[in-house]
């Protein structure tokens, strides 16, 4: 018997069925695979998901294959979530892309000692993979409300502060910009002007 809190090897295969029988397009090329070959979609799915682990830590391009994966599927089920009239899909969502933004920031960093390890980029596709699962334990929801919603609401007097600075000095440094190619575009028009009439 599997250890509380655990999955059994049996319990996870039956989830896996459970999962393949839902109607979406993935298990439709999953049933036409399985008709042509006579190969159970489980061990298709289970062949697939092992060379993608191999290829995730001996192949090349791991690093686009991992944030394919992190961005193509959330993106898609996003815009369907935002075209729902559900609002709980918008929000289980958004919780994913603020995890996927901290979690590309701080990869920005530790990215070039850590993608020299041969199991990162397989580790990184299995944490995307599990801030996006459709479970209680959902990787987004444990790292927002444990970590993330935390520093916000404990900083946010102060964040605001800084973004209200930095906004502040974009709109200076865009309004500096503007004059600075109005003046430019004066003198230009003024030389072009000077220029005729001397040709003249």
């Amino acid at each position: 018997m599997a250890a509380s809190g655990t999955l059994s090897p049996k319990t996870w295969m039956e989830n896996l069925d459970k999962a393949l029988e839902e109607d979406n397009f993935i298990n439709r090329y999953l049933d036409k695979i399985e008709k042509k070959t006579n190969v159970k979609k489980r061990y298709v799915v289970l062949v697939l998901c092992s060379f993608l682990s191999v290829y995730l830590v001996i192949g090349y391009a791991a690093d686009l294959l991992c944030n394919m994966i992190g961005f193509v599927y959330p993106a898609y089920i996003s815009v369907k979530a935002i075209e729902s009239t559900r609002k709980d899909d918008d929000t289980e969502w958004l919780i994913y892309w603020v995890v996927f933004a901290t979690f590309s920031v701080a990869e920005f960093f530790s990215d070039i000692l850590l993608s020299w390890f041969p199991f990162y980029f397989l580790g990184k596709c299995v944490f995307l993979l599990w801030c996006m699962a459709p479970v209680s334990w959902n990787g987004s929801r444990m790292i927002y409300y444990k970590f993330i919603r935390p520093f916000i609401l404990r900083n946010e007097g102060q964040i605001d502060k800084v973004l209200s600075h930095m906004k502040g000095g974009m709109q200076e440094l865009a309004s500096q910009a503007q004059e600075g190619a109005t003046e430019i575009a004066t003198d230009a028009v003024a030389d072009a002007i000077k220029n005729k009439n001397k040709d003249e």
